[in-house]
């Protein structure tokens, strides 16, 4: 094996490892999908034979004994994500693993000890990709003063449709599988703390509107995870976040981002255009955002530039996996004890 090949192990081959990580893998010089185990031989199979991939493994921990693999790309439900990581590392593979980071606060712990524990090896969590095309403006314009102290941030992800109470059981409803994770809350609060920090306390309420549904096997399950989430958040940079999460908010306007400050006010839209006004306007205006300045996804050439030692992990190393976990448990906590939280847990 020549010094700087990449040879990708797939444990999973869900939908976002079949859409975006093997084409994106398939883009890279010197790089090669060697092998993948997913929930059966017979799936794994199928996907070896559409990616041209030549090695179908039976289970994960066959695949993780070949030789040949120095590195595995996780895409399997978070309950699975610490003791698949785990055991990555300990086999002396670099990790590329699916967000959300793990089920639980110490499950994700767990993962960034073992990270430590192999410096030797890559450590990377798939980022949250949904404010790509906005975060490098945001930031810089936050850094440049524009919005001044920031006073109030509102962060909305609202679903489109109404309520679905015949719907099946979907993976991330089931608490086994999903743990403490709810509906894409992780997403919007990791794309938000990239612009204006993290936060120091939560308070939250959440409400579960359909609290039974039909698994596959056709039984009647309870959900426990929550389809409406309201989260107060108190900043370590100073001011609030209130961020509200919905699957069941019919006719609702979609995911926006508005950021309040003594200075000035940025709104990003539904089509994530910036729009932006300052003392003494009276009303915001588009700002510019050229292509060039932008954040895209390589994702994949991230993970195979740091294995080869040429760049270090920015999106996401696991020091914040494990922030967005303590702050998804502790939206929990919050609304189960109906007090506030603080963090880090």
């Amino acid at each position: 094996m020549a010094d700087d090949a990449v040879r990708v192990g797939l444990i999973g081959a869900g939908r976002n490892t079949r859409d975006r990580h093997l084409p994106g893998f398939q883009k890279i010089d010197g790089l090669e999908v060697l092998a993948v185990a997913n929930r059966s031989r017979q799936s794994g199979q199928v996907v070896a034979d559409a990616f041209n991939i030549p090695r179908v493994y039976d289970n994960w921990r066959e695949l993780l004994e070949d030789p040949d693999i120095n590195a595995v790309c996780i895409g399997t439900w978070p309950y699975m994500h610490r003791t698949l990581t785990v055991a990555a590392l300990e086999k002396g593979k670099h990790v590329l693993c699916e967000a959300r980071m793990a089920s639980s606060v110490a499950d994700a712990r767990a993962m960034l000890d073992a990270s430590l524990a192999h410096p030797g090896q890559v450590a990377q969590i798939v980022p949250s990709p949904t404010t790509f095309k906005v975060d490098r403006l945001l930031m810089n314009l936050i850094g440049e003063g524009y919005v001044g102290d920031i006073l109030a941030v509102e962060v909305q992800a609202l679903g489109a449709g109404f309520v679905d109470t015949a719907g099946p059981m979907h993976w991330r409803q089931d608490r086994a599988l999903s743990g403490f994770n709810i509906m894409n809350m992780g997403i919007m609060y990791e794309a938000m703390i990239r612009w204006v920090g993290p936060a120091t306390k939560v308070m939250a309420m959440t409400q579960v509107n359909v609290p039974r549904r039909l698994d596959d096997d056709g039984n009647w399950q309870n959900v426990t995870i929550p389809d409406h989430v309201d989260v107060l958040c108190e900043l370590a940079t100073g001011g609030q976040a209130h961020i509200r999460v919905s699957a069941v908010t019919g006719l609702a306007p979609g995911t926006q981002f508005w950021i309040y400050g003594s200075e000035g006010t940025l709104y990003v839209d539904q089509q994530q255009n910036v729009h932006g006004g300052k003392r003494g306007d009276s009303s915001l205006s588009e700002i510019p955002n050229p292509e060039e300045g932008r954040h895209y996804w390589r994702v994949e050439e991230e993970f195979a530039s740091a294995i080869r030692g040429q760049e270090q992990i920015t999106r996401t190393p696991f020091s914040v996996g494990v922030h967005y976990m303590e702050f998804t448990e502790a939206v929990t906590r919050s609304a189960q004890s109906g007090q506030a939280v603080g963090l880090p847990l």
